[in-house]
């Protein structure tokens, strides 16, 4: 496998940041952008004026991952050469279809075949409830097949989210890249880092991933009493804390939930990805130490299966994750670049969900307030 990379900034040229000069003959180019960096600009016809015989996938962010670095206003991008590996790149736009989960159904038909061996997903970020889609997709793909990915950002603004699969991004876009063949190799780890806070609390009332009460308490008005003066703040300031849910029987199985919205008359509470009526949820907090040691744990989970070989990571990590430290957010690129070494070339961006297997149970899940850590390559 090979890999170059690329950053584009503001209106400038693309400027290739790898120090490498050989030629490239690349089936695939994974880019991420600043949602109105990427309006203004053609990206997709850019890209594709370099590399015209490759596949494009693509989406906006609330930040971008080059290397070591974490970027605002920018274009990244990795166009990657594959040795032995097929990819086949299929995409679906959320108003043909009655449901999310459906869609999802119809992206792992598409890919679907006896020597597939991993799913990566980008997917629109702001009208997609995330278990959906992930739970569509390994209805058909089984769990033995890995599925990675994330939902398409737009920083703090919580507007518009761009996916673009072979074609100029656009809203309402779902993408699904498969893998095939026996030389594919993909590692891939998942680790939040947030400390919880507060009492265990049942979630007595709820549909798909609008909670509306908690111990028989009206969802909105309990968080807010949490929140105090940062109340005032919602839905902005529920990226600083998130909900810890789990099923009372299997506390191993906890996925972390973001709030992407309210509703004030019916106090309740819109999040990323479901949150079951019968769970256990508890509030969390950022911890700036433990967030980083999260990103370089999932970093060491993805680099186990590929042996040393060359390779690409694709991060994904959480917008709430970028907001919370700041400043310090390079911290997180920079942990995982010291796990994974200098062979494997890294890009990424911080989503507004994170699509992975879970670290304990297996069972691939949307994540949110985490570091997902996609490495691929080649035996």
């Amino acid at each position: 496998m090979l890999a170059a990379q690329y950053e584009r900034r503001g209106p400038d040229n693309w400027t290739r940041t790898d120090g490498c000069s050989n030629g490239l003959s690349p089936q695939l180019v994974i880019y991420f952008g600043d949602r109105i960096v990427m309006a203004e600009n053609d990206c997709h016809a850019e890209l594709k004026a370099m590399y015209p015989e490759a596949h494009l996938l693509g989406c906006s962010t609330g930040g971008e991952i080059l290397a070591d670095e974490v970027l605002d206003g920018s274009i990244v991008a990795t166009a990657i050469e594959f040795e032995n590996t097929d990819i086949q790149l299929v995409s679906a736009n959320l108003r043909d279809y009655a449901g999310i989960f459906e869609c999802g159904r119809d992206l792992g038909q598409q890919l679907m075949a006896d020597n597939l061996r991993s799913v990566f997903v980008l997917s629109d970020g702001t009208d997609v409830n995330g278990s959906d889609l992930v739970r569509g997709i390994t209805e058909i793909i089984g769990r033995d097949i890995p599925l990675t990915g994330g939902l398409a950002g737009d920083g703090d603004r919580f507007g518009e989210t761009l996916v673009g699969i072979d074609d100029r991004p656009s809203s309402g876009i779902i993408g699904a890249l498969g893998f095939y063949g026996d030389s594919f190799v993909m590692g891939h780890g998942s680790v939040g880092g947030w400390d919880e806070f507060g009492p265990n609390r049942a979630i007595t009332k709820s549909s798909g991933n609008v909670l509306y009460e908690l111990d028989g308490e009206p969802a909105l008005e309990l968080y807010k009493r949490y929140l105090g003066p940062e109340a005032n703040e919602l839905p902005g300031s529920a990226l600083l804390y998130p909900l810890r849910v789990w099923p009372p029987e299997n506390p191993d199985s906890d996925v972390v939930r973001t709030i992407v919205g309210i509703d004030e008359d019916a106090q309740s509470l819109i999040f990323a990805g479901n949150v079951p009526e019968g769970y256990l949820a508890q509030l969390m907090q950022g911890n700036f130490g433990r967030l980083i040691d999260g990103a370089a744990s999932a970093a060491g989970s993805a680099k186990q299966a590929v042996n040393g070989n060359n390779g690409v990571a694709i991060l994904v990590s959480c917008i709430g994750r970028k907001l919370l430290l700041g400043q310090r957010a390079g911290g997180e690129a920079e942990a995982i670049k010291d796990i994974l070494g200098d062979n494997i070339a890294q890009l990424g961006f911080y989503s507004y969900g994170e699509i992975s297997p879970h670290a304990k149970s297996g069972m691939c899940e949307l994540h949110n307030q985490t570091m997902t850590v996609t490495v691929i390559s080649e035996n």
